[in-house]
């Protein structure tokens, strides 16, 4: 399969819908919190596949909680079908009323509307999680599924070993689909000063996706937001503040960030429309950080993609 390189195109922040919420702040066990206008820098078209991309939730706290609400705030404007949890989905204990506290009561008005939660598993998350119906994982660390026409692999950076690689190698070798996107826990490429680039994983999966043509690649782990410069053709994004924030880890004058925001927590908007993937990122305040596009188009040595 031949891999053809894409680029990225960064566009100026311009607001193509831009709503207000009916209140000025997000409010959660009595405080208030100053909030952004809904503003969306994607296209939102109807037939394009729409989600988010969060990590490093499982926390139960009011900062998580008002992070769920600005996407539910956004997803009145700009309806994802899902969202993908990059791991560290429960912290500490997992008894079934932390199930409840720390996913379900967070994110009900969102399970109400029928979206769906894919999860990676993390170093925090007991394997266990793989059972738990609204992580959609049917009983597997690691699993592939279609939407439109993109492929995504959830992968268990926790143990990769010889049966998921030869699974992963296996599946890619014939997935034909115009886009291919792997989330997972730990990030290949990092700028984070309390962990970094996970090296040895690196080693592994890196050769696997230049190998097949992997588009992008979402991690979580590090408590902040980075999108890393292409690496071998390959955009990785870190979105590990979902739940937990590390504030100002992220080095300076690192050679990996294009872009980075690790003052507050945060989540990633994603439309997948054709041969574009457009992002933003949104803060707890609903504040837009980073937006843009990737284009590119893949060659399928004839094989047109499903």
């Amino acid at each position: 399969m031949k891999r053809v390189t894409t680029s990225l195109i960064l566009i100026t922040v311009l607001s193509l819908t831009s709503v207000y919420a009916q209140n000025d702040s997000t409010r959660t066990n009595g405080n208030s919190r100053p909030s952004s206008p809904v503003t969306l820098t994607l296209p939102n078209k109807d037939n394009s596949v729409r989600f988010v991309v969060i990590g490093d939730t499982g926390t139960g706290t009011h900062q998580q909680l008002e992070l769920a609400q600005v996407m539910l705030r956004y997803r009145q404007v700009f309806p994802f079908e899902f969202v993908l949890m990059m791991g560290d989905n429960m912290y500490g204990s997992e008894k079934v009323g932390d199930y409840k506290q720390k996913f379900e009561n967070i994110y009900k008005p969102l399970l109400d509307q029928k979206v769906k939660f894919y999860a990676a598993l993390g170093n925090h998350d007991d394997s266990n999680q793989r059972f738990y119906e609204f992580f959609n994982m049917e009983g597997q660390e690691y699993y592939h599924f279609k939407k439109g026409n993109v492929s995504f692999y959830a992968l268990n950076s926790n143990y990769m070993d010889k049966k998921q690689i030869d699974w992963l190698n296996e599946k890619l070798a014939t997935d034909t689909v115009e886009w291919k996107i792997a989330f997972f826990h730990h990030p290949p490429y990092s700028s984070g000063g309390a962990h970094g680039s996970d090296t040895k994983l690196r080693e592994v999966v890196e050769p696997i996706f230049v190998k097949h043509g992997m588009d992008v690649v979402f991690t979580g782990h590090e408590h902040f937001y980075e999108r890393i410069k292409p690496q071998q053709g390959i955009y990785y994004f870190i979105s590990g503040s979902g739940g937990k924030l590390r504030r100002g880890d992220v080095k300076e004058g690192s050679p990996l960030t294009a872009k980075a925001y690790d003052r507050d927590m945060s989540f990633m908007l994603i439309e997948v429309n054709d041969k574009q993937m457009h992002f933003q990122v949104v803060s707890r305040n609903g504040e837009t950080v980073d937006s843009g596009i990737i284009t590119g188009a893949r060659q399928k040595n004839g094989a047109s993609a499903q």
